[in-house]
């Protein structure tokens, strides 16, 4: 190693997919100063939170894994979340990483100032670091339904992201489902084969591609023990089975008309009752949702203790769910499967960067980012799987390793000493954010449908192009596009702020003695 090379200090928050990945990678290049703070209790993410029956990757298992570390024992073509779960446990034990992480330690405060970063946590502890990497996820916080007298329940009530394992189902318990997305189309097969009286309350339908799930062998599973490349094989189908969805809901022709027929077809298919099948047919079109991969929902909903509701829900009752019809449906438990707020990211921290900007004040009307990794006005700090990150149908791991690969790329040029600060230039952002908007129009997430891929001013916040063009933009940082704050250069007066103009320089302070700190909690 060059000994004339820094050696930063690096702050991840999150222990879930994206920030063991981060870590792995920091270590790989020889980076020492790293330290994951996580805010529960173990390490998974998504897949530690929800443990709902009949989770699972609707990415094919073998692609949903790290390039760096295969697991050849998933036992089905889409791997349960328990399986996920204990694959990510492995790798955080097998790259050493327990000792840099800090379980139980929300993050409360971050803030930049001169070129570092201080964060502090909810055990009263002080970090300093040179980066701060918010490997947050989008998939953490619950998005409970705005329904007039919901918590008036009087039996049993929780989301699917914090399902009770204590309710027991079964002939005779009455359970309302709301919401017919992803996670429901997992969970309602499991619940319907209990024997219990199963309704969703489905406010639009979605479009749903019958792709079966199966279970591998054990003669198969051995031989995925013994050859590499029949590992690989497999990775390389999932890899292309995502592709040809993501090209087909980024628009490309003929795959979108492709998935349209298989939507279609599945559909027709698998729904045998005329009446219902209208009922399932979305009215818009396919992609502007996400598609749900899935081979037991409509099977599911044609079983006689499965009702589909779709009359608006006007309240909620101690005893159950009143619909606009007036009627009254009586439950013994309420699962909301609605979703989550994907916008939240790191927040509700208070994070401030560069001038006392504050993350609620700079995207309070949009969030403005570039190449969905850097915002502007917080330098130095990277978002994981951020706004228009490519989510369409392709795997999240596949996402964040190219996100890493353009973040360490970064890392390298500060530890060569080009810079002490980075962050996009405003020019830049809004290129970037005319790219995605020329994109977006006439595209199928455009086309009015009501998506979880929506912020709150109603703009999709997803890449619309392919995968592979995601992948040539992160390839390289063109550094054209940066705000470099090169070392003993005067710092910027300041980024243009969420109003255009540039706020009130800050006042000048004498330089600290002494070395500059690394990542050490002071308690």
């Amino acid at each position: 190693m060059n000994q004339s090379r820094r050696d930063p200090s690096v702050i991840i928050v999150g222990a879930g997919m994206t920030g063991i990945l981060m870590a792995i990678r920091m270590r790989e290049a020889g980076i020492s100063n790293v330290v994951i703070l996580e805010k529960k209790d173990r390490i998974g993410g998504t897949w530690r939170e929800n443990t709902y029956p009949g989770i699972a990757c609707d990415v094919p298992a073998h692609y949903y894994t790290y390039r760096f570390q295969p697991n050849p024992g998933w036992s089905h073509f889409f791997a349960p979340g328990h399986e996920i779960q204990r694959y990510f446990e492995g790798v955080v034990t097998d790259h050493g990483l327990h000792d840099i992480v800090r379980l139980n330690e929300a993050v409360t405060d971050a803030r930049y100032k001169d070129g570092q970063w201080t964060v502090k946590t909810s055990r009263r502890k002080t970090y300093v670091a040179d980066f701060f990497i918010a490997a947050t996820g989008i998939l953490h916080h619950p998005a409970w339904p705005d329904i007039k007298g919901l918590r008036n329940f009087g039996g049993a009530l929780f989301h699917t992201a914090e399902w009770n394992h204590e309710v027991n189902f079964g002939p005779g318990v009455r359970v309302g489902v709301i919401g017919n997305g992803s996670t429901a189309a997992q969970c309602v097969p499991q619940l319907v084969n209990t024997g219990a009286d199963v309704s969703v309350f489905m406010r639009t339908p979605q479009w749903i591609a019958y792709v079966p799930d199966f279970k591998y062998p054990r003669w198969l599973l051995a031989l995925f023990q013994k050859s590499r490349s029949l590992v690989a094989l497999q990775r390389w189908i999932g890899r292309t089975t995502m592709l040809f969805f993501n090209a087909a809901t980024a628009g490309v022709q003929p795959y979108r008309l492709m998935v349209e027929w298989i939507c279609k077809l599945s559909l027709r298919f698998g729904v045998k009752d005329r009446e219902l099948r209208e009922r399932l047919r979305p009215d818009y079109r396919v992609g502007c949702k996400r598609v749900v991969i899935n081979g037991t929902f409509y099977d599911s909903l044609q079983k006689p203790n499965a009702h589909v509701i779709q009359d608006g829900i006007e309240r909620v009752t101690k005893k159950g769910v009143v619909t606009k019809d007036g009627q009254l449906h009586e439950f013994d438990v309420l699962v909301c499967s609605t979703g989550f707020h994907p916008f939240y990211f790191m927040r509700p921290m208070n994070l401030k960067g560069r001038d006392g900007l504050h993350v609620d004040t700079a995207w309070k009307d949009r969030i403005d980012v570039y190449n969905s990794v850097l915002s502007p006005g917080f330098p130095n700090m990277f978002l994981m799987l951020g706004p228009y990150t490519p989510v369409s149908n392709f795997s999240v791991i596949a996402m964040s390793e190219c996100q890493a690969d353009y973040i360490m790329q970064l890392v390298d040029l500060w530890r060569e000493n080009r810079f002490d600060a980075v962050e996009p230039k405003p020019e830049a952002v809004e290129r970037f954010r005319e790219k995605v908007r020329h994109g977006l129009e006439g595209s199928a997430w455009s086309s009015g449908c009501s998506s979880w891929y929506l912020s709150d001013a109603g703009e999709p916040q997803v890449w619309p192009f392919t995968w592979r063009k995601y992948e040539q933009e992160l390839k390289r940082p063109v550094l054209d596009d940066l705000v470099l704050e090169r070392p003993g250069e005067k710092k910027p007066g300041g980024n243009v702020a969420r109003n255009g103009r540039k706020p009130a320089p800050a006042k000048k302070k004498k330089k600290a003695a002494g070395k500059k700190r690394r990542v050490a909690a002071s308690v």
